[in-house]
């Protein structure tokens, strides 16, 4: 007889947008025991996303909530958590009314259910100058209004968003910088009906995720940098990848507040 696994759930679900198949998608493991390292490790090169999260409930009804790209596991990531709140509220798991309560390796992170969809609450990361701007302008190639540095990723201001959603990034290059990841940002596109405040794109290949197609880590950053030039402290950020991502952004003192949708595309198991 074949021996019989245990069955762990897993769900993959795109997140900050409406639609299936754009987004960001995470992978949401919600663990009914504690798992070691290696192997939530193992599982995340396995689904190959740029974040898995491995959710567990604790005692109080709050949760652990920890992140691993294929590579690492990081200290925060917005998409993976709007995954798992997502995930919670959608199963009944919590009420609307309730609020999700993660303990996370960046302290406690909330979220709640909002007529618009979830809304985290995350720290503030304020942008510092950079360590070596000309290196990130030379590693970028193209013209920069300003190269900034905000918790353990760069900040590079493009003119405009067309450069923006136009660069092709040298991702060998960037890999060599002394950073976690690259966040490339402009002012938004007027075009838009109503307009985006900012645009953006996110680059991590030291940390197993070449273009991360929307990064919510990167808005605790770019909420207060484009709050403070633009003079308001609700913004409409938009991340310029090939899948796309909306963040609805508020800042309040030093905590962000990003807001999005989700959508569950998968649910299986993991017999392993």
């Amino acid at each position: 007889m074949p021996e019989i696994l245990p069955r762990q759930r897993i769900i993959q679900i795109d997140a900050f947008t409406s639609r299936p198949f754009h987004g960001n998608p995470a992978a949401v493991c919600p663990l009914e025991t504690e798992r070691d390292d290696a192997w939530m490790q193992q599982v995340a090169a396995e689904m190959n996303l740029a974040e898995t999260a491995f959710l567990r409930r604790l005692d109080d009804g709050s949760f652990d909530l920890r992140w691993f790209t294929p590579a690492v596991e990081v200290d925060l990531c917005g998409h993976a958590t709007l995954a798992s709140a997502h995930w919670l509220f959608e199963t009944g798991q919590l009420a609307a009314s309730d609020g999700a309560r993660f303990h996370t390796r960046s302290g406690l992170l909330t979220a709640r259910r909002t007529a618009a969809g979830v809304e985290l609450n995350f720290p503030a990361t304020p942008c510092r100058p950079a360590r070596n701007p000309n290196a990130i302008a030379d590693t970028l190639g193209i013209p920069l209004v300003e190269v900034a540095e905000y918790g353990a990723d760069a900040l590079a201001v493009a003119e405009d968003a067309a450069t923006v959603s136009s660069f092709q990034p040298n991702l060998a290059a960037i890999a060599t910088l002394p950073v976690r990841g690259l966040t490339l940002t402009a002012p938004g596109d007027e075009t838009e009906d109503p307009p985006w405040d900012c645009v953006s794109r996110f680059f991590g290949p030291r940390v197993g995720v070449p273009e991360d197609p929307v990064t919510g880590s990167a808005h605790c950053g770019l909420a207060p940098y484009w709050s403070e030039r633009l003079g308001k402290n609700r913004l409409r950020a938009y991340q310029a990848s090939e899948r796309g991502g909306e963040i609805a952004l508020r800042v309040e003192g030093e905590r962000v507040f990003l807001e999005g949708q989700a959508v569950t595309v998968l649910v299986g198991e993991l017999l392993a």
